[in-house]
């Protein structure tokens, strides 16, 4: 098992160095990642080396122990800390134990006391970690949450999500039954009739319609029924085209048994058989384009969409998809993984029934995607080729669609370059910006972190990345530089006292604003100036 960490905070470096070396750490369990010499100094050693344990005198300069135990607390909820001093003071203990502190060692420190000490911890964080991987109770939440899991991926597969997981994997992980060799989408929708007031809510009677749905699937055919927004989803796998039938009959069946039980008008919608995954959701979209033929056919029944709409529509659904997929890697994708997705995208042409007028809308459609897509961006569109593109004209002169293939590939590769230097440029921005208000600020000795994301309009670890990929060092890093750099230039330049020249460049106490500068140095102040 790995060690536990423990840093070591006390001003005097003789304490420090006999505490490291009174016990041996390794034999209990712990290593002594780190030794700090005050408070100010211990912040940024954990949040380098994130310990577990943090052992720290109270009366310390620039920070006391229990000042630096509040602040840990906030960045570390799960820090255990022990306080040693050489005050017996109950303010002091009454202190520690409301900042959960789990001992109070008064100095000096007993070798035997401190390892019995260090045994509680390690018990304590034995226990906490064991909480944390106990296998059954782990268990139980994943068998708790199975349920929901697969009604998320259920929900996925009808809305046409982009799937971020490879389904077969999917369902081996997680023990989820989805695969079959063919599936088919229904859409019930209930209409309470509204002259009566003492009827079940809309929401009960979907939960109730779900039930019906599963009671009387139940032998006959395996689906999936889910309660989604005013609609009962049911996803039908069938291993053979000609199970579509019963599922039909079936479906048509609840119509009318839902009408009676629940005393509404029940409509079901019934999509296509498709042969994969990925087309679930165009059976769903047409579904529901069934139930809406309720207004010629009747309530109460299941509408096939291939009795009021035989053409098969599936050149709405690759457009609607594949744009969408196409964009994505535009935005976020590498120029790689971008012209990736258009040569799979062809290859699923060339095995398609799309014909030649169903390819010129997906064109049509595709170059106003990626028009207000550039427009989001700001992007010229004089820049992109896209200016006075004639589609018609284009699509007439593809001799293949590998050379289709190769005109998008084209188009979007210009504007991911576009969109790839804007967001450079953004970057490169916000970081100018921050070290401009640095710049500003540096003598304000509250300057934050905080305060700059407050005034850039940015989260925390957005702008943590960012400045450090655009400066090299954290942003605490670049303050010190700054406010060094400016002491040493009124050092140079000016007869004021070092107290004074401390307050100018952003420290309070004049004592740590010296040892920061002899840090930064190797040189205090007073000698610098001489």
């Amino acid at each position: 098992m790995d060690l536990y960490k423990v840093i070591l905070v006390d001003d005097e470096e003789e304490v420090r160095e006999a505490i490291r070396k009174r016990i041996n750490w390794e034999e209990i369990g712990f290593t002594v990642a780190g030794t700090a010499e005050n408070g100010e100094e211990a912040l940024e050693l954990a949040e380098t080396c994130e310990p577990d344990v943090v052992m720290t005198d109270i009366q310390m300069p620039f920070m006391d122990g229990l000042t630096l135990l509040r602040k840990l607390k906030e960045r570390f909820p799960d820090l255990r800390s022990v306080i040693f001093s050489g005050y017996d003071d109950f303010e002091y203990a009454k202190e520690a134990i409301r900042l959960e502190s789990e001992e109070y060692i008064l100095k000096p420190v007993d070798a035997e006391e401190l390892r019995k000490v260090f045994a509680r911890i390690k018990d304590r964080l034995d226990e906490q970690i064991k909480q944390r991987r106990n296998v059954e109770q782990l268990s139980k939440y994943y068998e708790d949450s199975r349920p929901m899991m697969k009604e998320q991926l259920i929900i996925g597969l009808l809305e046409g999500r982009e799937l971020q997981f490879d389904l077969e994997r999917y369902q081996k992980d997680f023990d989820l039954r989805i695969e079959s060799a063919f599936y088919c989408a229904g859409a019930f929708r209930i209409t309470a009739p509204q002259n009566e007031k003492e009827k079940l809510d809309k929401n009960l009677m979907a939960v109730s319609l779900k039930q019906i749905v599963v009671e009387r699937f139940k032998g006959v055919l395996p689906v999936e029924a889910l309660v989604y927004l005013d609609t009962v989803c049911v996803l039908a796998r069938l291993s053979g085209t000609g199970q579509y039938s019963v599922f039909v009959e079936e479906m048509d069946r609840i119509c009318r048994i839902a009408h009676r039980s629940l005393e509404a008008n029940v409509c079901a919608g019934i999509g296509r058989v498709y042969g994969n995954a990925e087309s679930i959701h165009t059976s769903f979209l047409e579904a529901k384009d069934a139930f809406h033929h309720r207004i010629f056919v009747g309530e109460n029944q299941a509408i096939c969409i291939n009795d009021v709409d035989p053409t098969t529509h599936i050149e709405d659904y690759i457009s609607e998809k594949q744009i969408r997929h196409i964009i994505r890697q535009i935005k976020v994708g590498t120029r790689e993984s971008l012209e990736s997705e258009i040569r799979v995208f062809i290859e699923k042409l060339k095995k398609s029934d799309f014909g030649p007028a169903q390819l010129q809308i997906f064109y049509a459609e595709f170059v106003v995607e990626l028009l207000r897509l550039m427009r989001g961006h700001n992007i010229n569109i004089a820049d992109s080729g896209l200016s006075n593109i004639n589609t018609n004209e284009e699509m007439e002169g593809f001799a293949s669609l590998d050379e289709f293939g190769d005109r998008l590939i084209e188009l979007t590769g210009n504007i991911w370059e576009q969109i790839s230097n804007t967001r450079f440029d953004a970057t490169r921005k916000l970081a100018e910006e921050a070290k401009q208000y640095i710049a500003d600020h540096y003598n304000e000795s509250k300057l934050s972190v905080d305060d700059i994301c407050s005034h850039l309009g940015v989260g925390t670890s957005y702008f943590s990345s960012v400045f450090k990929k655009e400066t090299g060092v954290s942003f605490v890093t670049y303050l010190t530089d700054v406010r060094m750099n400016e002491a040493q230039r009124l050092l140079d330049t000016t007869d004021e006292k070092s107290y004074i020249i401390a307050g100018l460049v952003g420290y309070e106490e004049p004592n740590y604003f010296s040892y920061v500068f002899k840090k930064h140095f190797g040189i205090s102040p007073s000698k610098y100036r001489q």
